[in-house]
């Protein structure tokens, strides 16, 4: 006669040639008569909790992972599973508190560091995610999964260096299926590397028995939107709707078909998508996600109190991520542009020298301004003259100051101090990583847009005394409206727009400390209005083309087209610079007027500068 616990092992090896033969509910069935044999069987609870697990049960498998777990209370991989369980439970708390005490029993498995970092993701935490990624991509190096989860925690942090180091030959990483393969691919697209970005998605298409992945899919055809090629977009759409596992994506296939529709000019539609959308939607802080697109097509469709109140409520749901995401920034509410407090010295610029410094036509030409002020319009113009090169927005300058500071300066105020060889060691290392991302060389000068560069006036001029500097000005009303109805990923500046009265102070601030260095430091700059550059481009540009020394090239007329050679734009602008310069956008917040009383007071000294005083009052409609 056989003694219970060989009985129970019998079944518990039943069970799983069951589950291998994808036999599931009987599976489960042996587990639990294996139980009533010996309900202390480690590995028929082990084997229940799995089944429980894989059938998406995850409440009832923790709690047989809890079992295990006090039952074998030495053993650390019982509460790892207790912890995945739970995490996949929603209970993101309690998986990490199982974590822990498995930790203390001495995990540190890739896999357990893969695990927490999921835990951490799943709570939006994605700098502890991050961290933790790092300790697993350590232990494996060549796991695709683990790196690219890490690589989209270095994403949401705005670490992009990071990720994409991190995602470096990720062709060569074990473990890659097409489902993965098209996330690296959309992830690089995100992280601004189109090419390789399409590459990997149009491997991830096609099995190799040539039979395409719903998943996949989706991915080329968002990375088709993104690069403005709508046609194929749709084409690819209607190939995934198509598809026998087109149900497993509902939410995404309606999501990617409400943008397709608002690129097309259906709002109708692209509302409909919207709102069912926020229908399903269960998580509050991702609700602006749908939120801030769909008052776009409500603007579109001229329902203007309607968009209004929609980016209301987006913007309370992207605070309300950001208290998850940034807890100590979203903490201390909106930014107080510290930058702006601190200015140069006069006596310290009086003694800047650098003889070594470029001249004009080797120093790079700064676009800068307050965001939504025109100024991908005007790169992308800039671009497309043979002399020039432009590339995506870059923290370049940002970088510069950094090392400044790091060879002693106590920016900005103290400045002169710095020899010419520290000055050339700074720039040598700005034209180190501008390499990275543009051609430049003889022939070929730099273009470098990054609109609140406005804010680091003082470390361009230090750096290239001679740089010309362009600054796009708009009239304030619709820029403050265009911020404000923008989804910004970057933490500090959402935050800064979350508000009508905050953004049109910290709008204030800025050119306040604007016009206050450039009346001390004198930059090369000629200043630009959007108003005159969309009414007559080609007398604009050539201003700007006399400004720079540079001679007239007809190409500078069709930066449409400019944009479309390129593809992929970073900039929130890239579905309206492929369309032939227009004035749709100028004077558009007229319809919202009733909205924008409150930052009149802000706003006056510099409608009254520009002169768009009188000619906008907000009490007009």
């Amino acid at each position: 006669m056989t003694s219970p616990s060989a009985d129970a092992g019998e079944l518990v090896q039943a069970a799983w040639t069951a589950f291998a033969g994808d036999q599931a509910v009987a599976a489960e069935r042996l587990a639990r008569d294996a139980l009533a044999v010996d309900p202390a069987h480690g590995g028929a609870l082990g084997a229940l909790g799995y089944f429980l697990h894989a059938a998406r049960r995850f409440a009832e498998a923790a709690e047989i992972f809890r079992t295990l777990a006090a039952a074998q209370s030495r053993e650390p991989a019982h509460r790892m599973n207790l912890g995945t369980a739970l995490r996949c439970a929603g209970r993101y708390d309690d998986a990490l508190n199982a974590y822990a005490e498995a930790a203390a029993l001495g995990a540190r498995s890739a896999d357990f560091f893969y695990n927490v970092g999921l835990t951490h993701i799943d709570r939006r935490d994605y700098e502890s995610g991050r961290a933790v990624l790092a300790d697993a991509v350590a232990l494996t190096p060549d796991d695709a999964e683990i790196r690219y989860y890490f690589a989209t925690c270095c994403y949401e942090r705005l670490r992009t260096a990071e990720a994409l180091a991190a995602l470096e030959h990720w062709e060569d990483l074990a473990g890659l299926t097409p489902d993965l393969t098209a996330d690296i691919g959309l992830l690089l697209m995100k992280l601004g590397d189109a090419e390789r970005a399409e590459a990997a998605i149009r491997r991830a298409v096609t099995d190799p028995n040539g039979v395409a992945s719903p998943h996949p899919l989706l991915t080329l055809v968002q990375l088709l939107e993104r690069t403005n090629r709508l046609e194929e977009a749709g084409m690819r759409l209607a190939q995934l709707s198509a598809h026998p596992g087109a149900n497993r994506l509902d939410a995404e296939i309606t999501l990617i078909t409400a943008q397709l529709a608002q690129r097309s000019g259906d709002h109708e539609a692209a509302c409909s998508g919207f709102r069912k959308l926020l229908q399903e939607c269960r998580e509050f802080e991702l609700r602006h996600l749908l939120e801030f697109p769909l008052a776009k097509s409500l603007d579109a469709l001229r329902r203007y109190d309607e968009a209004f109140a929609t980016l209301r409520d987006a913007h309370r749901s992207q605070t309300a991520l950001l208290k998850m995401t940034a807890p100590i920034l979203a903490a201390r509410g909106a930014p107080s542009m510290v930058i702006t407090r601190f200015g140069c010295d006069p006596e310290d610029v009086a003694g800047w020298s650098d003889p070594g410094a470029p001249p004009l036509e080797e120093s790079p030409v700064f676009i800068v301004a307050f965001p939504r002020s025109g100024t991908t319009l005007l790169e992308l113009t800039l671009d497309a003259h043979p002399a020039l090169v432009s590339m995506d927005e870059q923290p370049f300058v940002q970088a510069a100051l950094d090392d400044l500071i790091a060879e002693g300066a106590a920016y900005p105020e103290r400045m002169a101090a710095l020899s010419p060889s520290q000055l050339a060691a700074i720039r040598s290392r700005y034209w180190e990583r501008v390499r990275t991302k543009a051609a430049v060389g003889p022939g070929r000068r730099l273009v470098d847009k990054n609109p609140l560069n406005i804010l680091r006036l003082p470390v361009i001029r230090r750096l290239f005394p001679e740089a010309p500097i362009l600054l796009a000005v708009r009239h304030p009303h619709d820029v403050i409206l265009s911020c404000f109805m923008q989804h910004f990923r970057t933490p500090d500046f959402a935050l800064l727009c979350a508000d009508l009265p905050t953004l049109a102070l910290g709008y204030r601030r800025t050119f306040d400390f604007w016009y206050g260095q450039t009346a001390l430091l004198a930059p090369r700059v000629l200043e630009l209005r959007y108003e005159n550059f969309t009414a007559d481009l080609a007398a604009e540009v050539r201003r700007v083309l006399e400004f720079l020394e540079l001679p007239w090239d007809d190409a500078v007329l069709r930066p449409h087209e400019n944009a479309r050679d390129k593809g992929f734009i970073s900039t929130p602008s890239y579905s309206q610079v492929i369309e032939p310069v227009h004035r749709k956008a100028v004077d558009r917040w007229r319809v919202y007027a009733a909205h924008l009383g409150p930052v009149e007071p802000a706003l006056a000294p510099y409608l009254e500068r520009w002169g768009y005083a009188g000619v906008g009052s907000s009490n007009m409609r």
